[in-house]
C-alpha cells in the first residue's frame, strides 16, 4: 500500500491519551474509504521552563536567601533527560492506546515548538487533517495563542481542537470546557 492510498492524520499531542481519548480520537473516521494512519507528535517539555517554574514556586523570602545555592543544586542535564524520558513514555502509552483500538499510528517525540513540528509533519506526510489534544487553557485561547489558534492560522488543512479526557458529549455540552473545529 503507498502512502497516497492513505489518509493522513497528525495529532499534536499535550499529554498521554487515555483510552478513552484514542477511541474518541479513533471514532472521527470510522466509515473512511481509505485506512487512516496517525502520525502523533509529543513536543518533549522545556527543561529549563520546568526549572524556572520550580523555582518561582519558591518562597520569595528562600529565593531571596539563597538563590546561588539553589541554582547550583539544580542538574540541568538531569532534568532535560528526564524530560524527555517522560515524553518517550507519554508517546509510547498513545500510541499503543490508538493501536489498541485498531489504528495505524506512528509518532515520535519533537524538540521543536509544538505547532512548527505540527506544520512541519503535516507537510511531510501531506496530511489531510490535524488534530491537536491539549488540556483546557482558557487564558492562552482567549488571546488565540494556542496551539490551535496559531496551527490555524498556518496550516491548509482542517484543524481540530479537542480536550484530552473528556468525550465529546462534555466538550460540546455545559458540563466540559468545549470542543473547536474549523
Amino acid at each position: 500500500m503507498t502512502d497516497e492510498e492513505h489518509y493522513d492524520v497528525v495529532l499534536l499531542v499535550e499529554q498521554e491519551l487515555s483510552a478513552a481519548d484514542a477511541q474518541q480520537v479513533r471514532s472521527l473516521h470510522e466509515g473512511l474509504d481509505q485506512p487512516v494512519h496517525y502520525h502523533v507528535l509529543i513536543p518533549v517539555e522545556d527543561a529549563a521552563g520546568r526549572v524556572e517554574a520550580a523555582m518561582g514556586s519558591l518562597a520569595a523570602g528562600e529565593v531571596l536567601a539563597a538563590p546561588a545555592l539553589a541554582l547550583r543544586e539544580v542538574d540541568l542535564a538531569e532534568v532535560r533527560r528526564e524530560c524527555l524520558e517522560r515524553s518517550n513514555t507519554c508517546l509510547d502509552s498513545t500510541l499503543k492506546r490508538l493501536q489498541e483500538t485498531g489504528a495505524t499510528a506512528t509518532g515520535q517525540v519533537v524538540h521543536d515548538r509544538p505547532v512548527d513540528a505540527l506544520a512541519t509533519k503535516v507537510k511531510e506526510v501531506d496530511g489531510r487533517e490535524a488534530i491537536i489534544l491539549t488540556r483546557p487553557h482558557v487564558v492562552a485561547e482567549f488571546f488565540h495563542v494556542d496551539w490551535t489558534s496559531r496551527a490555524r492560522r498556518h496550516l491548509g488543512v482542517p484543524v481540530l481542537h479537542l480536550l484530552e479526557h473528556e468525550n465529546f458529549d462534555e466538550q460540546a455540552g455545559s458540563e466540559g470546557e468545549g470542543i473547536s473545529g474549523v
